[in-house]
């Protein structure tokens, strides 16, 4: 049976999430920044895992503004605006000097730095936080499920928007995978005056 992995759509859960995957693991720096860098750009995990440090950083070390890739599932080209991580990047790398770790990477394994850490740790690492926290609806989606449902949301439900973040090709795909289930629907239909 599969999981069924949904957005974080309270803030104050969010912030549960965040606290413990910076606080409950031997990386949680890396494991934290993999969740900002996800939830802000709206990748696919393995997109965020195959970034590479070219990608983000530049030579001086400072955050590019952009990066640009190609999204592995899709082969779409996909323009990444990194400035609302640029704060968790540059924590980021102060954390990784600290500890050492050089790899063309941006999210190495701690075992083996010259690879980067693969979707299988990841979804067992968003597993254990959903474990600590007793919520059964975290995965590797859930940042850019998180992502998407908060520029929907604070982009005043500009669905347009969302698709295109998530290069999606139809807005019936974005629709259900933000999560937007009928009592969602409801919620929002009752901020609306019909008149």
């Amino acid at each position: 049976m599969r999981q069924i992995v949904l957005p974080i759509k309270d803030s104050n859960i969010l912030k549960e999430v965040q606290d413990t995957l910076l606080n409950n693991f031997q990386a949680g720096r890396r494991n934290y920044t993999i969740f900002q860098v996800g939830k802000a750009t709206l990748l696919r995990v393995s997109d965020v895992m195959r970034l590479r440090w070219v990608d983000v950083f530049n030579k001086n070390a400072t955050v590019r503004q952009n990066a640009f890739i190609h999204d592995k599932k899709t082969g779409k080209a996909n323009l990444l605006y990194l400035k609302p991580v640029q704060t968790d990047l540059l924590a980021y790398q102060t954390w990784l000097q600290e500890n050492h770790l050089v790899s063309e990477w941006l999210f190495p394994s701690l075992q083996h730095p010259d690879r980067h850490i693969t979707e299988k740790q990841f979804y067992k690492i968003m597993a254990k936080v959903g474990d600590l926290l007793g919520i059964n609806y975290l995965g590797t989606h859930t940042m850019r499920k998180t992502g998407a449902y908060r520029v929907y949301t604070q982009s005043n439900y500009n669905i347009g928007l969302v698709m295109h973040l998530l290069n999606h090709s139809s807005e019936a795909m974005t629709l259900a995978y933000l999560g937007l289930d009928q009592a969602s629907q409801e919620t929002l239909l009752d901020q609306i005056d019909f008149g």
